[in-house]
């Protein structure tokens, strides 16, 4: 892959310590709400073909929905291979696709090879545009008492805060965040003084990570690598992935594992032991059942207030729910996900 995509970042465990995430930012997640930055790069494809473009490169399908779409996918190899995955936003003529930091210049090589610039052309925003998320399960209260328009599940509006213009988006009722807010970078401030007078509490990136693992959300470089292809990592969970919507960049080997096949590999949540005498172990964690590896860890965190250890693991699917494996050199029970203890939900 790295000769076709800029070269793939360096696989890690996600991991949140004791501290990361204080339990008074854990009870907003689950009775308020947060507003975080998110360091998020933003791409926008601008032209009369920017859409139908698009449609032919994301799993999940931008047209149907219609003009203020805002859907979450990825872009693969054409073997089917994860690339880079992001939420993307249709307005008019133009789509926003919001990706991680680490797959910026992935998502821009992708892009810039596979759109002619006749029909659309790439402008990268991620320098001057603030990219905010809020989180937890009154959010859509908060927002409406902010002042700012709240629209419905997988729509995105446009609006003016103070007669500067931005952008909300409302993910899908699964995702790990309830509203994404993109704005100029100086008024960033402002956005988030305004959600602060409606309720909201300031957190930052980790707080935004304890969401995504609660919700057993896939991450870039830690669920996701090089190999990865979609259904490993619960993207018909999560509604990632069309099986109606025409071609894509490698729909064959995908649709071709949904209709006579089954991935070897599940995204499954790790519960660690409450009385476990040490946290699980720093580093790239095997999973083990019987002594034999099963799988993998990707993301650790201690959720405080319930003053345990989760994690997310990519596991081989003869493993069931329910089973005791030895994951990052202790041992847990694999659940599904979401996680319940407690997971931020939307109202």
């Amino acid at each position: 892959m790295s000769e076709t995509f800029p070269t793939a970042p360096a696989p890690i465990v996600t991991r949140l310590n004791p501290g990361d995430v204080p339990a008074e930012v854990v009870e907003r997640l689950r009775a308020g709400a947060i507003v975080a930055p998110t360091g998020a790069a933003l791409l926008d494809l601008t032209g009369p073909g920017a859409v139908a473009s698009f449609q032919g490169l994301l799993t999940s399908d931008i047209e149907q929905p219609g003009d203020g779409a805002f859907v979450y996918g990825a872009l693969l190899t054409p073997k089917g291979m994860i690339v880079v995955d992001g939420w993307a936003a249709r307005l008019g003529a133009r789509v926003r696709f919001t990706v991680p930091s680490e797959g910026r210049e992935r998502a821009a090589a992708i892009l810039h090879r596979s759109v002619p610039p006749r029909l659309a052309r790439t402008v990268d925003r991620s320098d001057d545009t603030a990219v905010l998320r809020v989180a937890g399960a009154h959010a859509v209260a908060i927002l409406s008492a902010s002042g700012l328009p709240a629209p419905p599940h997988g729509h995105a509006v446009e609006a003016t805060l103070e007669d500067q213009p931005l952008e909300i988006a409302r993910a899908s009722d699964r995702a790990p965040f309830v509203f994404q807010i993109t704005t100029d970078a100086e008024h960033q401030a402002a956005v988030i003084g305004r959600l602060v007078r409606g309720g909201a509490v300031v957190a930052d990136a980790a707080a935004l990570e304890l969401a995504r693992i609660l919700a057993g959300w896939p991450r870039l470089a830690s669920e996701v690598d090089e190999k990865t292809i979609p259904q490993e990592i619960g993207f018909d969970e999560i509604g990632g992935v069309s099986y109606t919507k025409g071609c894509y960049t490698g729909q064959e080997t995908v649709s071709r594992l949904h209709f006579r096949g089954h991935p070897n590999r599940h995204l499954r949540g790790l519960l660690y032991e409450m009385d476990s005498p040490a946290p699980p172990a720093e580093g790239w964690g095997t999973v083990t059942e019987d002594e034999r590896e099963v799988g993998r860890v990707t993301s650790i965190a201690w959720v405080a207030g319930a003053d345990r250890w989760i994690g997310l693991a990519v596991i081989r699917r003869e493993v069931p729910v329910g089973a005791v494996v030895r994951a990052a050199g202790r041992e847990a029970r694999v659940v599904t996900l979401p996680f319940d203890i407690p997971a931020p939900r939307p109202a």
